[in-house]
């Protein structure tokens, strides 16, 4: 029988003792596992080049740490305008949802919604970052940590009937995102139906509506240039509108993050990553675009003399929002100049 010395004992016990050292501190590693909910489904352009990519991102610089649970199209239940509250109270990790979605909540990121603010997206999303961290991080979003805030490209009208001069618009059942959008297109002479993107396609098939405002990146998913023929595009500097979005976490579940991970969502959020999303998302719109051409789709082009007239109806939109956010207690004049400044600001870079 082999025969062991006691020097050769102790190696051995001060080998094992290492090895259950490193086991341990693998355990103390800690790996956090997070559920990220959204409305869209997994293949639409928004999951696809935004948020997956994100995520990957997070789980790679977290060396496997950080794992992101993806569920599409409301899978985790609920409605999407219940995002937001399951980010909250802790129902899941992380949301996609538009502020919009619950009218009067977030009352500032309305003013990016506004008729003929936007420019374009990635300038315009480092105008609401901007905005957001000053003036809505510590009232509007207490409850929640915002990872990235921005908009999408320029909305446009897609529907059944040409809508070429405003007065096509006269009668018009047309779906709208927020409650902003709606006021201008009942502005426009147009009768609003609010409802979530995900509710576009039944209704148009149904005929519940006749049209809806959209950018082109989201319309393949929802096979908008299948079920209407024509396309509204309008010119000039600034969009007729857009939408605000922003990628929301459990407070308590981000405060409960080692130092470590925590700086692994912090090093993935804020200005850069907002202008990034806006920038991602509007690059998508091209090919939404390309499939209506392709159809045989009726793209009809407003220039900047021919939207004109849209700007002047829709003034009173504007006008109104500024006298209800001095009801609500915020200087609406004040935030409207400063996210046109912004905006102007990042749109010259």
């Amino acid at each position: 029988m082999k025969r062991f010395s006691m020097k050769s004992l102790a190696l051995a016990g001060a080998l094992t003792a290492v090895g259950l050292m490193a086991g341990a501190g693998m355990t103390f590693a800690q790996e956090v596992t997070l559920r990220l909910h959204q409305f869209l489904p997994a293949q639409a352009n928004v999951p696809k080049f935004v948020l997956d990519p994100w995520a990957d991102k997070v789980e790679k610089d977290s060396g496997g740490r950080i794992k992101i649970e993806r569920y599409p199209a409301m899978q985790l239940g609920g409605k999407p305008p219940e995002l937001m509250d399951q980010a909250i109270d802790g129902t899941v990790d992380i949301v996609w949802t538009l502020p919009g979605s619950t009218p009067g909540r977030f009352p500032s990121t309305e003013v990016f919604e506004l008729p003929f603010m936007m420019t374009n997206a990635e300038a315009t999303s480092r105008a609401y970052w901007d905005i957001f961290n000053s003036k809505m991080k510590d009232t509007e979003f207490k409850d929640v940590h915002i990872i990235a805030a921005w908009v999408h490209g320029p909305g446009l009208i897609h529907s059944r009937e040409p809508i070429a001069k405003l007065d096509d618009m006269k009668g018009k059942k047309l779906r709208a995102p927020t409650r902003i959008v709606n006021a201008l297109l009942g502005q426009l002479g147009a009768t609003p139906v609010g409802m979530p993107v995900p509710a576009i396609t039944e209704n148009l098939s149904k005929g519940v509506i006749d049209g809806a405002v959209i950018p082109w990146e989201v319309t393949t998913a929802l096979k908008v240039a299948e079920l209407v023929q024509n396309h509204t595009e309008f010119g000039g500097d600034h969009a007729l509108y857009t939408t605000t979005f922003v990628l929301a976490m459990n407070k308590a579940r981000y405060d409960a993050l080692p130092d470590d991970l925590k700086k692994v969502i912090d090093d993935n959020s804020g200005a850069d990553v907002s202008a990034l999303f806006g920038k991602t998302q509007a690059g998508t719109d091209a090919a939404g675009r390309k499939v209506a051409v392709d159809a045989g789709n009726n793209i009809i082009e407003l220039s900047a003399t021919d939207v004109e007239p849209w700007k002047t109806a829709a003034q009173p939109v504007m006008d109104n929002w500024v006298v209800e956010m001095q009801g609500k207690g915020v200087d609406g004049q004040a935030l409207l100049d400063e996210a046109r400044t912004l905006i102007d600001k990042y749109t010259q870079k």
